[in-house]
């Protein structure tokens, strides 16, 4: 089976991490040894330091909505042009805890930022690129923030008011709704319940990739 792109994405608190382990697990099982991890924004030493810079509780100088999403698509294009695309390339499976839906949903819902003008800004700065397949891990809102208040300070994003997050949340949920490379996962669930729908809907999917080689 060729290489394939696949990401992890959802609101805070939506179990990403727990759903990462899955997936690669599933994989191994598989067979697949070779499998390149990333995070956005992150992933390069350059994306790093914008993620910081994104992420600073601090306040010292306010972020304005347009500055933080060129942040965003900076640290992408460095991890996509210098991680993600060598990696799929010499056959390496890539699993990304983040990608470009996280911005059409956060900055583009959350933030109202035009979506004709996100549109237009991903297809330049990424072209033909998409992932193979995206996991969005669906939570209300409530429930995630709930959860990840019990793990310690919250950075910027994490402080947002409970509407940003609803409105991410539909953007979301939109989204899902109108790209079948997207599964949706219920994951206000028990972590048990999730973790056994991603793996058996991950499963379901390689088998579907499978039989087309």
């Amino acid at each position: 089976m060729n290489s394939k792109f696949i990401v992890i994405e959802g609101l805070e608190g939506a179990g990403k991490t727990s759903s990462i382990e899955q997936v690669a697990d599933v994989l191994h099982q598989q067979g697949i040894r070779d499998m390149v991890f990333t995070r956005e924004p992150g992933g390069t030493p350059m994306a790093e330091v914008l993620r910081t810079l994104i992420q600073d509780k601090r306040g010292e100088e306010p972020i304005t909505d347009l500055a933080e999403l060129l942040m965003l698509y900076a640290a992408r294009v460095q991890l996509v042009e210098t991680v993600i695309k060598p990696s799929l390339l010499r056959g390496a499976w890539v699993i990304g805890d983040r990608h470009d839906l996280s911005s059409q949903a956060y900055q583009g819902g959350g933030r109202g930022i035009d979506m004709r003008f996100l549109q237009t800004l991903r297809d330049a700065v990424l072209g033909e690129l998409h992932p193979d397949l995206t996991l969005y891990l669906d939570v209300p809102p409530l429930l995630g923030l709930a959860r990840i208040r019990t793990k310690g300070e919250l950075d910027r994003i994490e402080r947002e008011s409970l509407t940003f997050f609803n409105r991410t949340r539909t953007r979301y949920q939109e989204l899902a709704a109108e790209d079948d490379r997207i599964m949706t996962i219920d994951a206000s669930q028990p972590l048990a319940i999730v973790n056994a729908t991603i793996r058996h809907r991950l499963r379901k999917w390689l088998s579907l990739q499978d039989s087309t080689w």
